[in-house]
């Protein structure tokens, strides 16, 4: 199959789905309204709460969604082969993440911009809460420390991505300075910011850096430190001096990154011989040391299909950002199509620019299957490590874009830059919204020092930094963990739905199946997958994933259940914390 009709097919689909599904969940059933108050309004202090342009707040939240996920999950999940992937992505994000992203910012938006673990006390009770507390803060845990691991290592493997990366800051605090203290032009400041971006990109390639190591640390340990101090700092200052601006102008890295790699399919079409065709398989069920393509293909392709973090961001940093209900549809159900949109060109970058091979005499480019069967040949090449995450997609990515004139090497630099900025967003958004959660239960048992974020930083960073050296100075710990993170991430996705899903019964009977067939289907293939790993950790005696992993599914199923005793008990769709009224 010819990979440009991939692309015109889904992208169109995008927008019709955007344009009727997303305007009928818009106006039919949240009902949002302009005149209603919104927590960056009601409670503006210029920290957190701060009324922001769509065009900027779609930035950050694009940005701090999408990370890593919609390019790693995406490049391993296609071992089951292009098709399921493609449905999946494009079907889910339609109907399954968008809703569960709109869904999770409109209920945060009308509950004082809070989290879901302190939105689940008013809808189910108390004891939901805390346990919804405990599943979140495991996966931000995860996630912070993970991220750090991430990134420390594609800086190791792309050192001309370091430079480009760092520059980022002083660009973004310039251009916050430019939008609201200078009150400069925002389209013009944002041309500036991009051009001097993408300049460092070039500076990056003629100096590259490589992290040494420091006294007995090795260059992982380093970077993660550096990496934890910097959040610390990133996560307290106020979110119009660095926050919003760098999602801001990493979110227009991505759409240049995008238009790169579009116009690489369209200049593939054109060069290869042959035609630029998927070479992957259509359907691989069993590939080799591969678990179960259901329910694992639903774990692995997390963003841009549905991802629980993105309830975690849509109910933490953006709410409290919105300028006004009517822009939630366009960040909210929006963003997610877009991320659907990253991850369908990453499923072409591996599908068919992965296969391209350039003959060295002539300089012609044809396409083959083997570089794919190579690489998928089992599910240990795939897994084993970041570089062979990424490596289909880096490879599959530079062969397309070097169709259009762009030497090889210079896409390489600027996919890697594009992959780390995209991690750099997530782990910054990451810890601000652990520090939120953390605040949120300090108030509720009247905790006092929990609500100053100086504290509450400093637990998000230091619980981090304790999972990252946990097994050693590499700070490569919380990979101990990383084999259950799809698991819990997919489960939280599951309890948000199940969340919405109660607050629709009693704002609008009629819709609330729109989220619980969803709820159902994400409880059964993350339950299940959870149940899978459960055996394969005993089996290999992994006793930590053991207990972590077993008591994660507890506290799941005893939040499902108190969940459906609400769901089905007459007058207790909506609770207040002290119980039904």
């Amino acid at each position: 199959m010819d990979a440009i009709w991939i692309i015109v097919v889904t992208f169109v689909g995008y927008l019709v789905a955007y344009h009727t599904y997303g305007r009928f969940l818009a106006r039919k059933v949240f009902h949002l309204s302009n005149e209603a108050l919104v927590p960056s309004r009601e409670f503006e202090d210029g920290l957190d709460y701060v009324p922001t342009k769509r065009g900027i707040i779609f930035g950050h939240h694009y940005t701090s969604i999408a990370g890593t996920g919609p390019i790693v999950g995406p490049a391993i999940g296609i071992i089951w082969g292009w098709v399921p992937a493609l449905i999946w992505v494009f079907v889910g994000s339609i109907v399954m993440g968008a809703v569960h992203d709109f869904g999770s910012l409109v209920i945060s938006l009308r509950n004082q911009g809070k989290s879901l673990s302190e939105i689940t006390a008013r809808y189910i009770n108390p004891r939901a809460r805390t346990l919804f507390f405990l599943i979140t803060f495991l996966e931000l845990l995860i996630v912070i420390a993970i991220f750090g691991v991430v990134i420390s290592a594609i800086f190791n493997m792309y050192p001309g991505s370091v430079i480009p990366i760092w520059l980022q800051i002083p660009i973004a605090v310039c251009l916050g300075l430019a939008i609201y203290k200078w009150k400069r032009n925002v389209t013009l400041a944002t041309m500036v910011a991009i051009i001097a971006m993408y300049a460092t990109i070039f500076l990056g390639q003629w100096i590259p850096f490589e992290m040494p190591s420091v006294a007995g640390i090795p260059a992982t340990g380093v970077w993660v430190l550096v990496l934890l101090a910097y959040v610390f700092i990133a996560s307290t200052i106020p979110v119009t001096v660095l926050l919003q601006p760098r999602d801001y102008i990493n979110a227009w890295q991505l759409f240049v990154a995008m238009a790169l790699l579009i116009a690489g399919v369209v200049g593939a079409t054109i060069v290869v011989r042959g035609g630029f065709t998927v070479t992957a398989p259509a359907y691989n069920p069993s590939p080799s040391g591969a678990p179960p393509m259901l329910p694992f293909l639903c774990v692995v392709i997390a963003c841009g299909a549905i991802s629980g973090f993105h309830s975690l961001v849509a109910s933490g940093t953006t709410p409290k950002q919105l300028r006004q209900e009517g822009d939630a549809q366009f960040v909210g159900y929006g963003s997610m199509l877009m991320e659907g949109v990253l991850a369908v060109l990453v499923i072409v970058a591996v599908a068919a620019g992965f296969g391209m091979v350039r003959d060295a005499t002539t300089g012609a480019f044809t396409t083959s299957a083997a570089p794919w069967q190579g690489h998928y040949a089992t599910w240990g090449n795939v897994t084993g490590g970041l570089g062979a995450k990424l490596k289909a997609v880096i490879d599959g990515s530079a062969n397309m874009i070097s169709t259009i004139g762009i030497p090889k090497t210079i896409a390489t630099i600027i996919m890697g830059v594009f992959v780390v900025s995209f991690a750099g967003t997530t782990l910054d958004t990451a810890t601000r919204i652990q520090r939120y959660v953390i605040s949120e239960l300090g108030s509720d048992f009247k905790i006092s020092q929990l609500s100053n974020r100086w504290i509450a930083t400093s637990i998000a960073v230091i619980t981090a930094g304790a999972l990252a050296f946990a097994t050693g100075a590499s700070g490569t710990g919380a990979m101990t963990l990383w084999p259950m993170f799809g698991a819990v991430n997919q489960l939280l996705a599951a309890l948000a739905l199940l969340l919405i899903t109660l607050y629709l019964k009693k704002k609008n009977p009629w819709s609330y199946f729109l989220t619980l067939i969803p709820c159902l289907f994400m409880l059964a293939m993350t339950i299940w997958a959870m149940v899978w790993n459960e055996m394969t950790y005993l089996h290999k005696g992994r006793w930590l994933l053991v207990g972590i992993n077993g008591m994660t599914l507890l506290l799941a199923i005893w939040m499902v259940v108190e969940a459906f005793v609400v769901f089905f008990t007459p007058g207790c769709a909506e609770r207040q914390p002290e119980g039904c009224a």
